[in-house]
Formats: C-alpha cells, sequence, structure tokens
C-alpha cells in the first residue's frame, strides 16, 4: 500500500499541531512508546488517540522524516472511533485484528524515510482467530481469570459459552461473544469478518499452523471468525461439545447422512416428516447402498424389531415433527438404539433449543434448520449440527470437502437474531397454546394438531421433554380444497409463504405448497389432506391475531 506523505510542518492536521506546539530534540532512532519513557520535550496530552515524534524543521520544510507511532491502547480508540463512522463491513477490517507496536515487527527506519521521505508508518495486522487465538491482553490468565472491559469474573469459562448464566435468555445473549470472542474490538456486536483466505507471516507459522502449534484459520470453506462465534452460541444453549454451521437444514441433513452412515448400512427413520428429507432418504441413499425402515414416531415396538433385523447406523427423526407435530420419547429411542450401537440424530427446528434440549435426554446430535426459529427474521438460510466433538468434527471434514459454507453475513444475521429467541420463542409459545385452544373449540374446526394439547397422541412425552410447545399449529378446517383456500386468501395478517418461526406471522396448505405434485390420493398416505393448515404464529398481537382468523372463518 503506499505510504501517504507529509510534504511540511504546515501540512500536519491542525489538531495535532497544536498538540505538539514545541519541536522535539532530534534522535537518530525511533521513539518508542510501549510504556517506557518518552523521549524528553515529549508533552503529548493525555489520552490522545495518536502519539508521534517529530524532528525540528523550519518554516517550510521538513529536513528528516516524520514518523506517526501508535501506542498500545490504540486499537481500543480505532475501533470506538471505527465503530460510529463506518459500515459493518470496514469495522471488521478493523478489528478483526489486533494492532502491533514491537520494535521487532517495525524496522526503525523505512526505506522511503531513509530517501529523506516524510513517511506515516503504518503498524502491520495480526489476526486473530476467534476461540482459537493467543490469549490477547484482557482476555484472561493462566489462573483461569478471564476479563473482559476490565471487570474480573473469576470462574468464568475462557471460551464463554456459560460466563456463569444458566438461563438460556441470558446464554442466547452473551454466549460466545461477552468474553469468547477472539475478534479483538471494543463493539458490543460481533463484526462481520469478510475474507475468503487467511494469510500467514512466514512460511515457519504456517508449518506451525498445519501441525497445531498456531491458532488460525486458512480458507474459507474451513472456517471464519463470525461463524465460529455464531457455533460457540449454539454450542452452549444446546449444551453440546461442538457446533457446525452450514448453508441449510437440508444440507446439514445430507451432510449427517452422508458422514455417519457407511455404505450398506440401515437407517430408521419416522412417517411424518420434511417432504425433502423423505425423498433424500427414499431416493438418495439407496444409490449408496443405504437401507432404511419407517416407522410410526409412536411405535417403539417397530424401532425395536428394525434394531434385531439390521445392522442400524442411525436412528434419524424430527420431534416434533413436520406437519402434524408427533413427538418421539428421545431418552426412550436413545437407550434403545445405544443397546445396539446405533446414534440417534434429533432434527429439533420446530421446538429450538429453549424449548427443547434433545442432548441432554440422549441424543448424539441435534439438528436445526436455523432458517427458522434460531435466526428468526425470514432473511437467512442456514442449518447446524451439535453434539460431541468426535460426531461433529467427522460431519466437519465431509463439509470441508463438500462445501455448503455459511456466509459470514448470514453469521451475522443469524447471531443478531440470537439475542432474541427466547423473547420471542416464549411470545411464540404462548401464542400458539391460547390459539390452539381457541381453535378446538371452534365449530369450523375439525381437528388441531399441537402437542400442548391434552388432544394430541403424544401429548404426555411433549409434557415431559419440552418447556413450551413451540409457536406452530396445524388443523383443519371444516370444508373442502377450495374453502381451505378461501380461507387462507381472506386472513389479513399471516404471509402465505413456506416457512415458520419468524417474527412475523405465516401461513400455508401443505396441499399445495409442498405436495401439489401428488395427486389427492398419494397426499392422503402422509397424511396431508386438503383441508389441513399449517400456521406459524409470530409475535404479534394474540388479539389480532385471533380476530383475524375470526374474519376468516366466515369465509368457510
Amino acid at each position: 500500500m503506499a505510504m501517504p506523505t507529509v510534504s511540511s510542518c504546515c501540512g500536519l492536521p491542525r489538531a495535532v499541531s497544536a498538540q505538539y506546539p514545541a519541536p522535539l530534540q532530534t534522535r537518530t532512532s525511533l521513539p518508542d512508546f510501549s510504556g517506557r519513557t518518552r523521549p524528553e520535550g515529549a508533552k503529548a496530552r493525555a489520552g490522545s488517540s495518536a502519539t508521534f515524534w517529530r524532528p525540528p524543521c523550519g518554516a517550510r520544510g521538513l529536513p528528516s522524516s516524520l514518523i506517526l507511532r501508535f501506542p498500545p491502547n490504540f486499537v481500543r480508540q480505532l475501533s470506538t472511533k471505527a465503530r460510529r463512522n463506518c459500515s459493518n463491513i470496514g469495522v471488521a477490517q478493523i478489528v478483526a485484528a489486533s494492532w502491533t507496536n514491537s520494535a521487532g515487527d517495525h524496522p526503525d527506519v523505512p526505506a522511503a524515510a531513509a530517501a529523506g521521505d516524510a513517511t506515516v508508518a503504518i503498524p502491520e495486522l495480526e489476526y486473530a482467530a476467534v476461540g482459537d487465538a493467543e490469549q490477547a491482553p484482557g482476555e484472561g490468565d493462566a489462573a483461569g481469570t478471564v476479563v473482559a472491559d476490565g471487570v474480573q469474573s473469576p470462574g468464568a469459562d475462557p471460551k464463554g459459552t456459560s460466563f456463569l448464566l444458566s438461563s438460556d435468555g441470558s446464554l442466547a445473549v452473551h454466549a460466545g461473544e461477552r468474553l469468547g470472542r477472539g475478534i479483538v474490538t471494543d463493539g458490543i456486536t460481533t463484526p462481520i469478518v469478510n475474507t475468503s483466505a487467511y494469510w500467514f507471516k512466514n512460511s515457519a507459522e504456517l508449518i506451525d499452523f498445519k501441525e497445531g502449534r498456531h491458532k488460525s484459520f486458512e480458507y474459507g470453506r474451513y472456517g471464519n471468525p463470525t461463524t465460529k462465534v455464531l457455533e460457540e452460541k449454539m454450542s452452549a444453549l444446546e449444551k453440546a461439545e461442538s457446533t457446525l454451521f452450514v448453508s441449510s437444514g437440508m444440507y446439514a441433513s445430507v451432510a449427517l447422512l452422508q458422514a455417519l452412515v457407511p455404505r450398506g448400512g440401515h437407517i430408521v427413520t419416522t412417517t411424518d416428516c420434511y417432504r425433502k428429507t423423505r425423498i433424500f432418504i427414499e431416493k438418495e441413499l439407496p444409490k449408496m447402498n443405504v437401507s432404511s425402515t419407517v416407522i410410526d414416531p409412536a411405535d417403539m415396538d417397530s424401532l425395536e424389531r428394525a434394531l434385531d433385523q439390521n445392522n442400524v447406523s442411525l436412528f434419524f427423526t424430527e420431534t416434533p415433527t413436520n406437519p402434524l407435530f408427533r413427538c418421539v420419547n428421545i431418552e426412550l429411542v436413545s437407550k434403545l438404539c445405544h443397546s445396539k450401537g446405533a446414534l440417534v440424530c434429533i432434527d429439533g427446528t420446530f421446538a429450538s433449543p429453549i424449548n427443547q434440549k434433545a442432548l441432554t435426554l440422549g441424543a448424539d446430535i441435534v439438528l436445526h434448520s436455523a432458517t427458522k426459529f434460531i435466526a428468526g427474521h425470514n432473511d437467512v438460510i442456514a442449518g447446524c449440527l451439535s453434539g460431541s466433538e468426535e460426531l461433529i468434527s467427522k460431519i466437519r471434514l465431509y463439509h470441508h470437502v463438500i462445501g455448503g459454507v455459511l456466509n459470514p453475513n448470514a453469521a451475522y444475521l443469524i447471531l443478531r437474531g440470537m439475542k432474541t429467541l427466547h423473547l420471542r420463542v416464549q411470545q411464540q409459545n404462548t401464542t400458539a397454546l391460547r390459539m390452539a385452544r381457541f381453535l378446538e373449540e371452534h365449530p369450523k374446526i375439525l381437528r388441531v394438531y399441537y402437542p400442548g394439547l391434552p388432544s394430541h397422541p403424544e401429548h404426555h412425552i411433549a409434557k415431559q421433554q419440552m418447556t413450551g410447545f413451540g409457536g406452530v399449529v396445524s388443523f383443519e378446517v371444516d370444508g373442502d380444497l377450495h374453502d381451505t383456500i378461501r380461507f387462507i386468501d381472506n386472513l389479513k395478517i399471516p404471509y402465505l409463504a413456506p416457512s415458520f418461526g419468524g417474527c412475523e406471522s405465516i401461513v400455508d396448505q401443505p396441499a399445495i405448497m409442498s405436495y401439489w405434485d401428488l395427486c389427492q390420493e398419494e397426499r392422503v398416505k402422509y397424511g396431508i389432506k386438503d383441508n389441513l393448515i399449517r400456521f406459524s404464529f409470530g409475535v404479534e398481537d394474540f388479539e389480532d391475531l385471533k380476530a383475524d382468523i375470526l374474519q376468516a372463518l366466515e369465509c368457510v
């Protein structure tokens, strides 16, 4: 990068000239502002944002070079200004690095200075990888005490996954960030690190990285600081050793199955599930000589028979399921599967980690379409897998080869959304339960599917393993396909769309949205009737939503 040139003392910024009105004594080497005594005559104002030395000069010119050097607290002051004046991307380029002023990193006299030019010496950047960086000042000490903003928290987790917090609400806000964030910044929010690759100072550092002595990243497909913070936050919420975020929930499912089910393996899954997952299991896995058994979510006898008759590698299910919200007894299936050496993966997208923690109930891996409740704002697509380091590392190796990388901008959006995850889910839980009870009593509603209702076939299971029943309700109106269409088209508040879990309410008719390519007879085989509606409640007021549903039901 070309160095800026100052042609004369008069060319200095006015604030700087006023700050250093008296000429300093001539020196033949640069001053050291790392904490040692400043050269005699240097009277920098306390708290200044930069310190510099300049030789005596005449009225119109500089007989020797002008060198600006930055003190140790410069990164704090710069990041504050950058936070106020720059975009997120600009801030990330500044705060994802730590400034160094060590004499060993900067020659005393730059080449331009030797030629008599006045130059500004810009310190080199040292990258600090999130969660893996060498300990930076203020981050911790040998005794395990973590320091944040000058406040010591003895016994706090240096990775920031607990921060002495026990509630999901506090973890959703602070986990992975307040103390564990390896990005050097004073910003409250984690910056976006937009880079495709990471550089090394020399080959020796690269070799140290390859052999595990230097912690950093190498290439964007293998990791990103912003995404790393997000993964640590999710691990804290799910009480997992490790989390991998990827480009979509469906990719997470594929990566899981490809990485953990060997060729010739066998999986067990359930009848009610996301249709694209079913298609992959039925159409793609057989190409890799992987067979499957499909059981009813509550049929434990069929599960035991499948485990006895096959060399089962994995039991994979949603709970609650999509779109009928069947619930699987996670603790029971985990015991049955583990006794036969099979792994258990639970897709907890409809529950979110606020309502259900599958790993604590015995599951090996929990999967989420982070597009839904996790991000919560209908503006990003992502998926994640949480579990033991041993299992997640196997999936991560597959992921590094295949791709499916989460963009750091998407990671930032999810981090932002997760800070209100507990508030959104609590509101949605309340609204959905009240609405499910209301709909069950309405004469134009034939049936309601919601695990929080005593009428639900697995209500007893949901009560045992869930702290809330979710923000989505499915129900059947008293009418045919066209009556149901009229109801949906007369709703004013929800969007007609194929997703759920966001701040905005969303409604869809599965027979059209997800199964329109199948005839009615085929749809019914999967429990998809023409009059079925899936309603995802956002954070709008309950009374407004209720009034909207009532007026739309008048059209049925």
